[in-house]
Parts: structure tokens; C-alpha cells; sequence
């Protein structure tokens, strides 16, 4: 029982951490109206780990604060990682090709709004949704699917349980 708790804690840190570093090895493509948000191809761990659902909300926490991002869109965006991640979770079962569509819809929801009424972007909403949707689908639909494929042969070993 100990040991299934410290791997969670470990398995989600790991994440968390992926995650941070290639938002900010990235930023000049993580943030904006127009972005693709590499890490955000992580969000396609939670099929083959609960423990992705808390490293990805972290990660993305914590990406939002070193990336300098503002109080609104480290709250809202963070928390469009997390409903994302934790639907992810819930379609595991289901066809892999749905996995990558809850970050993607939560982000084409959230992050449009963000983007108006915290940083005061003047484009219409529709294209913003557009524009974010079209990074997401590069993220988490190719890169992701792509990450997904290679972890895919492995998980067990790599995922395993205590």
C-alpha cells in the first residue's frame, strides 16, 4: 500500500516537472493567442496513469507562474488542463483516438476567455477558439497521439503498479 502511494507521488512529480520544462524550453510557442503548447502532448498520460491527472495540473501550474503568465490564466488555464486530464482519465478505456479530445475541447472553452478578459486580447472570441483550438489539435492531437505510440509498447513497465 506504501509503495503504490510514493509511486503515485513520484510518477505525478515526473510529470509535473516534464511538464514545466518543456512549457518553458518552449514559451515563445506555449503562450498567446496563437499557441502550441508542446507539454501540452502530456496530456494523453492519464490513459496510462492516474497519477498524470494531479502532474499535469501541477506542471501546468506551475508552467503558468515561471512562464509569467497572470492570476487569471494560472487559475483558469491550469484548471482547463485539469478537467482535460481528468476526462482523458475517464475515456481511457474507450477508443485511444478520444483521448486527446478532452484537453483540446476544455482548452478551445477556457483559454479564449482568458485570453480576452485577463490579457485584454481584442480578437474575436470564435477565431481565438479557433486559433487555441488549432494548437491543441498539434499538442495533444498529433504530438500527443505520437507520444501515446511510444509509451503504448512499454506501459507496463513504465507505468507499472506496485
Amino acid at each position: 500500500m506504501k509503495n503504490k502511494k510514493v509511486l503515485f507521488l513520484v510518477q505525478a512529480a515526473m510529470i509535473a516537472a516534464i511538464y514545466v520544462v518543456l512549457t518553458l524550453i518552449f514559451q515563445p510557442f506555449s503562450f498567446g493567442e496563437i499557441q502550441v503548447r508542446i507539454a501540452e502532448a502530456l496530456t494523453i498520460l492519464p490513459v496510462f496513469t492516474p497519477a498524470a491527472i494531479p502532474g499535469l495540473f501541477v506542471g501546468c501550474l506551475i508552467g503558468n507562474i515561471f512562464g509569467g503568465s497572470v492570476l487569471p490564466d494560472i487559475i483558469f488555464g491550469s484548471l482547463a488542463t485539469l478537467i482535460g486530464a481528468f476526462f482523458t482519465y475517464l475515456l481511457r478505456k474507450q477508443s485511444k483516438f478520444l483521448a486527446p479530445l478532452p484537453p483540446i475541447i476544455s482548452n478551445i472553452v477556457i483559454v479564449p476567455f482568458v485570453l480576452r478578459y485577463a490579457y485584454g486580447v481584442n480578437l474575436p472570441i470564435p477565431f481565438m477558439m479557433l486559433t487555441v483550438g488549432i494548437g491543441e489539435v498539434i499538442s495533444c492531437g498529433v504530438l500527443g497521439m505520437i507520444v501515446y505510440a511510444a509509451l503504448q509498447k512499454h506501459r507496463y513497465r513504465i507505468f507499472r503498479e506496485s
